[in-house]
C-alpha cells in the first residue's frame, strides 16, 4: 500500500470504530477499565502469532490491537482529553526525543546503510563533526535516561514501573532500570550468532524452575514477584543519596 492508501485504510477503521461506539449496545457500555482486559488479551494473542512465525495470524492480531488503540483513543476524545491524532503525534514526538542517535547528534551502530545519518558517519569523507556511533546497548541506556528526565514522570530509579506486570516482565524491567542506573552489570552486546540457541536454553532453564516450584508446591509467579520486590527495595536503598 502507498502512504495515501494506508491513511485511507486507517480512516475507514476510525469511521467503523465510531459507528460501533454509537450503534452497538455492547460498545456503548464500555470504558477503559472494561476494555483493557481485552487489550491485554489481544496483546498476548499478537505475541503468540509473532512467536509462531505465522504472518497471516500476525496480520489478523495486529488488526485487533489496532482496533483497541482506535477505541481507547475515541474514549479520550469523548471526554475532551485527546484523540487518535493526539495519540499519534505524542508518540511521534516521544520517539524523536528518545532517539537522538537518529534525530540528534549521536548515531547507533547497526542502522541500514541507506539511512542518511548512517551514510554520513560511515563515509570515508566523514569529518570530525560526524555523529558519534553508539551501540544498541547504549541506545537502550539512553532511552531509559531520557525517559527518566521527561516532565511529569514519577521520580526514582523505578519510577512508573507498573507493579501489576507479569512477574517475569516486572523482574526484567526492574533489572533493566537498575542496570541503566549503574547498580548492576549491564547486559553485554547481543551476539550476532547463537540467538536461537540462547532462546531455547533460557526457555528450558525457566521451564525447569517452574517444574521445581511445582514439585515443592510453590507458586512460581508469586515467588518471582516477591523476589523482584525484594530486589526493588534493595536497589532503592542502594540508590539513595
Amino acid at each position: 500500500m502507498s502512504a495515501a492508501e494506508i491513511t485511507e485504510a486507517l480512516g475507514r477503521l476510525d469511521t467503523l470504530t465510531r459507528r460501533l461506539r454509537a450503534e452497538c449496545p455492547w460498545d456503548r457500555e464500555q470504558d477503559e477499565r472494561s476494555i483493557v482486559p481485552h487489550t491485554v488479551e489481544e496483546a498476548y494473542e499478537l505475541a503468540d502469532a509473532a512467536n509462531a512465525g505465522d504472518d497471516a495470524k500476525l496480520l489478523d492480531e495486529l488488526g485487533d490491537v489496532l482496533f483497541q488503540v482506535h477505541f481507547l483513543s475515541l474514549l479520550l476524545e469523548e471526554r475532551g482529553a485527546g484523540d487518535l491524532g493526539a495519540v499519534a503525534e505524542h508518540c511521534r514526538q516521544k520517539l524523536i526525543r528518545r532517539h537522538p542517535h537518529v534525530f540528534g547528534d549521536v548515531e547507533a551502530k547497526g542502522q541500514p546503510d541507506d539511512a542518511p545519518r548512517s551514510a554520513r558517519a560511515s563515509s570515508p569523507d566523514a569529518g570530525p563533526d560526524a555523529p558519534r556511533r553508539i551501540t544498541s546497548g547504549e541506545v537502550l541506556r539512553n532511552w531509559d535516561a531520557i525517559k527518566a528526565g521527561e516532565a511529569g514522570r514519577e521520580p526514582g530509579i523505578f519510577g512508573e514501573v507498573p507493579e501489576n506486570l507479569p512477574a517475569l516482565l516486572y523482574a526484567r524491567k526492574l533489572q533493566r532500570r537498575a542496570a541503566t542506573a549503574g547498580l548492576i552489570e549491564p547486559a553485554p552486546a547481543r551476539a550476532a550468532t547463537g540467538r536461537d540457541a540462547a532462546f531455547e536454553e533460557i526457555g528450558d532453564r525457566l521451564f525447569g524452575v517452574v517444574d521445581e516450584a511445582r514439585r515443592r508446591r510453590v507458586d512460581p509467579e508469586l515467588a518471582l514477584r516477591a523476589a523482584a520486590q525484594r530486589f526493588r527495595d534493595r536497589m532503592n536503598h542502594q540508590g539513595d543519596p
